[in-house]
């Protein structure tokens, strides 16, 4: 998160307008530079977290998303179960391969060929998922090694902590990828970004084609700005409700605190 209001006390503040307001949840972006610009003041997205489970107790919190492959998959399990534990298990795990040619990757000597990113997240989610557990641990892959350990405690959240997989529609990869977790969050890459039915039922179609599990999965959609016609909008994501998507998110771009305050407490747009 970047910004004027990225700061952890102000972010906590706001998700407090937020819940006060009516929202589900809170998400937030995960950069080592904010969109990839180093003049622009940028803050650690856990930290911020942390801050926001001590001044809320209902809203989801997470992040959409954290780019798995420039993480150690360890150093994330044991932030995640730390901030499960701290909000009472509200916590989703967004993640992604992160864009290769942002500076988060590019400055940092991280690796940036998108198939190796592939095969270093869906290693790190294994991890992730097995560190959960609290039973003895090992894996050695190409990328993650670990000897046998036990991880406590566990998740508050049972299974586990839900992960949304990100990526762009209508890429194989990432729907492949999410059919085997508990959600997608993915953008649009045409139509100017804007989903229609039909591509939410296709993908929903996808998702189920390549999932086994009964459990319940979540498309996640939106993640633009608000319209000015907000009767347009609510149209639009009724309509995509009917299609099969379950969250539609608002992106509330970095600005000073009273305009992201206001943008906030007027609240979501409900279609119920």
């Amino acid at each position: 998160m970047g910004g004027a209001c990225a700061d952890a006390r102000t972010l906590a503040e706001l998700a407090h307008d937020a819940e006060a307001a009516g929202w589900d949840g809170v998400f937030l972006e995960d950069y080592i530079l904010y969109q990839g610009v180093s003049s622009t003041p940028t803050f650690d997205p856990w930290v911020a977290l942390a801050a926001m489970a001590l001044r809320t107790n209902r809203i989801l919190l997470g992040t959409d998303v954290t780019p798995l492959p420039r993480r150690r998959p360890w150093k994330l399990a044991r932030e995640t179960v730390t901030l499960d534990h701290l909000s009472n298990g509200r916590l989703v795990l967004g993640v992604g391969l992160g864009d290769s040619p942002e500076t988060s990757f590019t400055h940092f000597g991280e690796v940036t060929d998108t198939r190796q990113r592939a095969r270093m997240l869906d290693e790190a989610l294994d991890v992730l998922v097995g560190l959960w557990s609290g039973e003895p641990f090992q894996y050695h892959g190409e990328y993650c090694h670990v000897e046998e350990v036990v991880f406590l405690p566990r998740p508050l959240q049972i299974p586990r902590i839900p992960i949304w997989v990100g990526g762009g529609y209508p890429r194989r990869g990432p729907m492949q990828r999410a059919a085997r977790w508990d959600g997608t969050c993915l953008y649009q890459t045409s139509n100017d970004g804007v989903w229609s039915p039909a591509e939410v039922l296709a993908l929903k179609a996808f998702i189920a084609s390549h999932r086994s599990a009964s459990t319940p999965f979540d498309i996640v959609l939106g993640g633009k700005k608000r319209g000015e016609d907000w009767e347009q909008e609510r149209e639009l994501i009724s309509s995509l409700a009917q299609a099969g998507a379950t969250w539609w998110t608002e992106w509330i771009p970095p600005a000073e605190p009273e305009v992201m305050r206001a943008c906030i407490q007027r609240g979501p747009l409900r279609i119920d």
